[in-house]
């Protein structure tokens, strides 16, 4: 089986990097990433316009597509927490001035402030996205729309569960 270079965050380390969090911008990147699973560009590149308000999802145009680069469009629902961090953060300004560089150099500093030993970086809170949805029952399907895959065997590769919790699913079920 596949295994990729970067884990995911446990759910302590996930818990201790949004405590973390000691600025407005450090809880919009750090609450929008590990709640939404988006990429970094597609993080970088979100304005107003993204967010559908009443319905408390994000309208993302993300890699590839079927004219050209970000022509691609995916929903994805937003959590209590990064629906008020982003209402927040827009009400202050209209687009998120912040580029992709920054955006990794932010989750860097909050990482080293949380005390993280392994290396936390923009995809590592994608992974830890997939694999919370999976850990909670998403099913994979949904999981594949919401990281906007074309092939469920990409999004297979975030799948990465550990011999424990596939032993306590089994003891779940059988």
């Amino acid at each position: 089986m596949y295994q990729y270079k970067r884990e995911p965050l446990t759910n302590e380390n996930a818990d201790r990097l949004a405590n973390a969090c000691s600025s407005g911008i450090e809880k919009v990147v750090i609450s929008t990433l590990l709640d939404t699973g988006l990429r970094v560009s597609e993080l970088a590149g979100l304005t107003k316009e993204n967010i559908l308000w009443q319905d408390r999802r994000l309208l993302v145009y993300g890699k590839g597509g079927p004219f050209g680069k970000k022509t691609k469009r995916r929903i994805v629902p937003l959590t209590e927490t990064a629906f008020t961090v982003r209402s927040h953060s827009f009400s202050l300004n209209a687009n998120f001035n912040y580029s992709a560089r920054g955006i990794q150099m932010i989750v860097r500093r909050v990482s080293n402030r949380a005390g993280i030993t392994q290396k936390v970086s923009p995809h590592v809170l994608r992974h830890t996205f997939a694999s919370t949805c999976i850990k909670k029952g998403l099913n994979t399907r949904y999981l594949q729309m919401f990281l906007g895959h074309d092939h469920l065997a990409t999004t297979e590769i975030y799948l990465n569960v550990s011999p424990e919790d596939a032993c306590a699913e089994f003891k779940k079920r059988f």
